[in-house]
């Protein structure tokens, strides 16, 4: 087996923020977020949130397969944290101070621009957005899965979409990498194209909200990256 990179089973309150461990700090980050995206679903009304919609949503048809590579989206991550974690940490630190900075933008906007999205498959809306009943024009497995999905994330909270900006935080991550192969970072890519178009084609986003992630993630590049692309720069430039 691989030899970590780290110790951690050093890590200790006296040494916690030490060079050596001082990267952990960023999980503080994932706990504030957290707590205060919990707060907005807990506190702020569906019927006050602005409505995220594109005509272009009404033309992709609501596929229920793609809940494959949405709920994917979860093994990338906690498969990404801990590789880099182990074995990559100066990765790890770019990939989450990418991360942080979506979060922030993120929660700032739900906070004070809230968002919702009523695309779910013939919604019959009740009293309340948040009770909403789906029928869905099949019945399989998938459509149980995303029923599921339904149920346990609600259609609050959108705009940005972080299941797109973290997706693409690991691929930026993996692609800088020097050490991974070609086909890995292939591999990776292509993953993570099918998890941002599933948002869409599953109905837990609007084209909007993929957009408005894009745009945020120009930006989470730039500040985590800014070394990775000032020496590209410097180097086309040089030629």
């Amino acid at each position: 087996m691989r030899k970590p990179v780290i110790d951690y089973r050093k890590v200790r309150l006296s040494n916690i923020t030490g060079p050596e461990f001082r990267h952990l700090f960023y999980f503080v980050g994932w706990i504030i977020y957290l707590q205060m995206f919990a707060w907005t679903e807990r506190n702020i009304d569906p019927l006050k949130c602005w409505v995220a919609y594109s005509p272009l949503d009404s033309k992709i048809p609501f596929n229920e397969w793609f809940i494959i590579p949405y709920v994917s989206w979860y093994i990338l991550m906690w498969f990404a944290i801990f590789y880099f974690l182990l074995y990559k940490v100066d990765t790890f630190k770019g990939m989450s101070k990418y991360i942080l900075f979506c979060q922030i933008v993120a929660i700032i906007s739900y906070v004070f621009f809230p968002s919702r999205q009523d695309l779910r498959p013939a919604g019959l809306w009740q009293e309340h957005p948040l009770h909403a009943v789906s029928e869905f024009p099949r019945s399989n497995i998938a459509t149980w899965a995303v029923k599921v999905l339904y149920t346990t994330d609600t259609n609050t909270g959108v705009c940005p979409s972080l299941h797109v900006a973290y997706s693409l935080a690991v691929a930026s991550a993996w692609g800088k990498d020097p050490t991974a192969r070609k086909w890995v970072k292939t591999t990776i890519w292509i993953w993570v194209i099918l998890i941002c178009i599933s948002t869409v084609f599953v109905k837990q986003h609007s084209v909007v909200d993929v957009f408005a992630a894009l745009v945020m993630c120009i930006f989470a590049e730039l500040i985590a990256f800014w070394p990775y692309w000032k020496n590209k720069f410097r180097k086309h430039f040089a030629k």
